[in-house]
């Protein structure tokens, strides 16, 4: 405190009055009339968010809204310590038994029994995300998949390693790991295409002993293309190019609509696969298609 504020307020307790503003404010002023230089902050006060760097997997992707097309992953990236959950949903019904007015009563298969499976995912670091999804046929699926390259970044693609380890009957029984890469290229804010080379060792359920080919390599094809700004239309197709390919390549399509951390997809399939194991084993029937949904929530 200087001396004219000691001062000032020296008349004012005598005087039994209020010191005037203007004193106060003449004596932030320096000796030669200039404002007083602020107090430097205490830098403890200053909030700890604000030193924190922006972490730039937090910001919308609008071409890559959700972490799979319709059951093959994409590269997107889960931000350190966030999570996201999906539901999938495949109708056993076919939708071409019967004719319409059979379908109708059936409310298009919604009636029939389904094909349930539940995924969460987590990032334990940067680049990371680990996840757990089981269907309602008791299998139960590992996977890990690790960003390598961004085309954010400035490549023309992006591309993340994947690896997968599932067994059925609650992972007791049929173990198929399995490992590959994801490539992808996004068009602007318009969509992205995805291809993904993944080889499986024994997607036959029958033992080893007993069949010719165990193992599988496939290449996921996908694409999602933005249609407005909060709708999309997706598509995938995953050919068997060697080893175990029994039954028909599944097939998938579908329309997807983003709300937020949400997305909903309603979608057709020619099987009931969400795993890798269970697109490695082909789809139902080109004849036979069924009518699913998936739904994911992101905690970020």
């Amino acid at each position: 405190m200087t001396l004219r504020r000691l001062i000032v307020l020296g008349l004012a307790a005598t005087l039994g009055v209020t010191a005037p503003a203007a004193a106060w404010e003449a004596d932030d002023r320096d000796d030669k009339g200039k404002p007083a230089a602020a107090a430097p902050a205490d830098p403890e006060a200053a909030p700890a968010d604000a030193a924190q760097e922006d972490d730039p997997d937090l910001d919308p992707n609008p071409s890559q809204p959700d972490f799979n097309v319709v059951a093959l992953p994409t590269t997107l990236r889960l931000p350190r310590h966030k999570s996201a959950f999906r539901v999938t949903h495949r109708f056993g019904r076919p939708l071409g038994s019967g004719d319409f007015g059979d379908l109708l009563e059936d409310l298009f298969g919604l009636d029939s029994g389904a094909q349930i499976g539940l995924e969460f995912r987590y990032s334990l670091f940067r680049r990371s995300q680990l996840g757990i999804h089981r269907t309602s046929d008791r299998t139960i699926q590992f996977f890990g998949q690790y960003d390598i390259i961004q085309q954010r970044d400035g490549g023309a693609f992006g591309v993340a390693a994947f690896a997968t380890a599932e067994g059925t009957n609650n992972f007791r029984d049929s173990h198929t790991p399995g490992i590959g890469a994801i490539v992808s290229h996004e068009f602007g804010d318009h969509g992205a295409v995805y291809a993904m080379p993944m080889w499986l060792h024994n997607t036959n359920v029958l033992p080893s002993e007993l069949v010719d080919e165990n193992n599988t390599f496939l290449i996921g094809l996908a694409a999602r293309v933005r249609v407005r700004p909060t709708v999309y239309l997706v598509g995938e197709y995953t050919p068997r190019v060697a080893g175990y390919s029994p039954r028909e390549n599944q097939g998938s399509f579908g329309i997807e609509k983003r709300a937020g951390g949400h997305s909903f997809q309603l979608n057709f399939s020619n099987g009931f696969g969400t795993t890798m194991g269970q697109l490695a084993r082909g789809g139902v029937s080109n004849d036979d298609w069924f009518i699913g949904f998936n739904i994911s929530r992101k905690f970020f």
